[in-house]
């Protein structure tokens, strides 16, 4: 039976037309293949520049610093490699579903300020965000019960209460939840705050989410700070602990520095004194104006005290 290069061969001759060469024909496999190569194509250059804006949109919403990332954290110190390489672990078992869809985890750094424990939590966050999608959200907590107590001034104009109540929904919802400056300057965390946070966590664990907890109180004063109902919380995640020792590495405020300013003896003191230098008289202090312990002792007592709890 003949095919239909034949047939179109036949036709062209009766018609007086020219005879298509052999290479002018294309079978209908190669041009299948063809148009699927040029069409998968299409699709992964598209699949790709999908990808790359689902994740900028995650690193926006996360609120991260775009500085803390592996390659730019300092590791000079035993603490921080224990903190990179579990870190890393924590990273690579994101690679096991039953291990990121059946249980919850929380990272816990605490210790010292300025080691980089924020910096780590940062890098964990940015290489799920890349390699796995995963949403993440930062927030210090601390702002996070100021925005919850301005939420209800019902009679505000503006829409703190709108927005506390959409960032209460990412809050349970984002698959890390990253919590800095865990009670900081706090002895204890009020009760109505340890509530919200101990059902926050309480949620979270349910619907299988992460955490990562930063603070700088040892693990103890910390579980007195976030209250028994809090702790408890905490204790039914799949935990790893991290301690941070040492001195920080941020720039300090005043280095300790030899002073500039001169010392001058009183006259007659000790020998090589110039007795035409001038010296300024210091008043004498009428003894009665002295303050003694009595004064401080009779002080009031009203305002800030130092370790007064600011949520009481």
């Amino acid at each position: 039976m003949d095919n239909i290069a034949d047939k179109i061969d036949r036709l062209a001759k009766t018609l007086g037309k020219r005879t298509p060469l052999e290479k002018d024909y294309i079978s209908y496999e190669n041009l299948r293949s063809d148009y699927e190569s040029k069409a998968n194509a299409e699709i992964r250059q598209l699949q790709h520049a999908t990808k790359k804006e689902r994740i900028a949109s995650l690193h926006g919403n996360a609120d991260l610093n775009p500085d803390w990332r592996f390659n730019t954290l300092i590791n000079d110190a035993e603490d921080v490699n224990e903190a990179i390489s579990i870190a890393q672990s924590f990273i690579a078992a994101h690679d096991d579903p039953h291990w990121r869809n059946n249980s919850s985890h929380m990272m816990i750094f605490y210790g010292d300020y300025g080691r980089g424990k924020s910096h780590i939590a940062g890098a964990i966050a940015h290489e799920l965000i890349e390699k796995y999608e995963t949403s993440v959200l930062y927030r210090q907590l601390s702002s996070l019960l100021d925005m919850r107590f301005f939420s209800y001034d019902f009679n505000s104009k503006d829409s703190v209460g709108e927005n506390f109540r959409r960032l209460q929904r990412d809050l349970l919802n984002v698959d890390l939840l990253i919590l800095d400056e865990v009670c900081v300057n706090e002895t204890m965390l009020k009760k109505n705050a340890q509530s919200w946070l101990g059902n926050l966590l309480r949620q979270r664990l349910v619907n299988h989410k992460n955490c990562i907890l930063i603070t700088n109180h040892e693990l103890p004063d910390l579980e007195i700070a976030l209250g028994k109902y809090c702790a408890e919380s905490i204790n039914e995640y799949d935990k790893y602990k991290v301690r941070f020792t040492g001195p920080s590495r941020r720039e300090q405020l005043a280095p300790e520095a030899i002073s500039n300013t001169p010392v001058h003896q009183s006259a007659g003191s000790g020998h090589g004194t110039n007795p035409n230098t001038n010296h300024t008289q210091q008043p004498v202090q009428n003894p009665s104006q002295r303050p003694t312990q009595s004064n401080y002792t009779n002080r009031p007592q009203g305002g800030y005290r130092p370790g007064q709890d600011l949520y009481k």
